[in-house]
């Protein structure tokens, strides 16, 4: 464990009597970790030196931390981040976007918040002590895995009775963080008819790009609340700004969420075009849900990360690719799409789409697609879950 590389470099500041000059947070990844870096001492030396043990959570990884009664900088502010999580997003462990975040080690994360300086190198430089003296950290050292096995912790589990057809969830209405879920529209081919471009993305668009974390996540139980994130850190292609796309039902300017409910009350039916490897990053569940909720009917982009492409089909959205990279360029901002043979759809087999420019003219491109008959019928159904209730 490298829990246990941080704790040696952590004991040997104590010898010397130093302790954190910088804050520093460990947030145990489950349960299974917190029960066993405290039976084996590594939370208490970890503590010891200044450090917060937090929940046993994401944490400060998405956000889900109380920045500002620490070291927290104002939105807009540069500050830096050391972290030794695997996900490092403009915006995602603070929602500053003027946050630099860097990925080191635990141990070395551990070492920096000793002397509490970016340009610390502890295989070369000295700390002082408390006595004055200096000294130089040695390599960190551990198991790699705990002597004494892994301590399951507390168990929480609460099984769910044998029988739960007579219960029933309520939720009121007024809750901002919690909303019961109402199942997502049927298939209808006259839905992929004449789509309007709500947005074309250009360059990189993470699921923190679609869907931001950070303070957005107490509205994770609120489906139509978080969807106020959709898109907002994605770039348009447009004008190369973020969360500013043109309503192409007035012409004017707003933020991506808005635009998108407005399409939706109005029957507009709308498609996301977007660039290489859309959807990396985190497996959130929510940047597939929130645009079905707003009324989106398929993503065509030029590549999927493969976890994002399987979350949007389970959500009755269609994700297509090009099959020619090329015809990204042919789709402009204010086309028209319509996709045609969806309603044959079929494993292994293009779908076309005719492009209809604001000059009049069109262009047909072959799309590609990744789905198998069962999630075909996920697709006509609706959704997974719309698809599980049938049976």
């Amino acid at each position: 464990m490298r829990t246990n590389r941080s704790a040696s470099v952590a004991k040997q500041a104590l010898e010397k009597g130093v302790k954190c000059k910088t804050h520093f947070t460990v947030t145990p990844g489950s349960e299974q970790i917190r029960a066993t870096i405290e039976r084996d001492g590594q939370a208490g030396v970890l503590s010891e030196i200044g450090g917060v043990v937090l929940a046993n959570a994401c944490g400060p990884c998405i956000g889900q931390w109380d920045r500002s009664g620490t070291d927290g900088k104002k939105k807009g502010e540069k500050n830096t981040i050391v972290t030794s999580y695997n996900r490092n997003f403009t915006g995602r462990n603070d929602a500053n976007p003027a946050t630099h975040c860097f990925v080191a080690s635990p141990e070395i994360v551990t070492a920096m918040s000793l002397e509490g300086r970016l340009d610390f190198n502890p295989m070369t430089d000295e700390l002082t002590a408390a006595d004055g003296s200096k000294f130089k950290l040695s390599p960190p050292s551990g198991d790699q895995l705990p002597s004494k096995g892994f301590d399951p912790g507390l168990d929480t589990y609460q099984a769910p009775p044998e029988d739960g057809s007579n219960l029933s969830v309520n939720v009121s209405p007024e809750s901002q963080r919690l909303q019961l879920l109402s199942p997502f529209d049927k298939f209808n081919p006259k839905t992929y008819e004449d789509m309007t471009v709500l947005i074309k993305v250009k360059g990189k668009c993470t699921t923190d790009h679609i869907s931001a974390a950070g303070p957005w996540l107490k509205y994770r139980g609120h489906l139509d609340n978080i969807s106020n994130n959709f898109m907002i850190g994605a770039i348009n292609s447009e004008n190369e700004e973020a969360n500013k796309i043109k309503n192409r039902l007035n012409g004017t300017f707003g933020a991506v969420p808005d635009v998108a409910r407005e399409y939706k009350a109005k029957g507009v039916n709308w498609v996301v075009i977007g660039d290489e490897n859309y959807g990396e990053g985190s497996s959130r569940e929510h940047a597939a849900l929130e645009p079905r909720h707003l009324g989106g009917r398929a993503i065509i982009v030029k590549s999927f990360a493969r976890i994002h492409e399987t979350n949007l089909k389970k959500q009755g959205l269609l994700p297509l690719t090009f099959n020619n990279a090329a015809d990204y360029d042919k789709i402009k901002p204010d086309d028209k799409v319509t996709l045609l043979g969806v309603d044959s759809l079929t494993p292994g087999k293009q779908v076309e789409a005719e492009v209809k420019h604001s000059d009049g003219s069109k262009d047909v491109i072959k799309l590609n697609h990744t789905m198998n008959a069962t999630q075909i019928e996920w697709f006509k159904a609706g959704s997974a879950l719309n698809r599980m209730a049938m049976k």
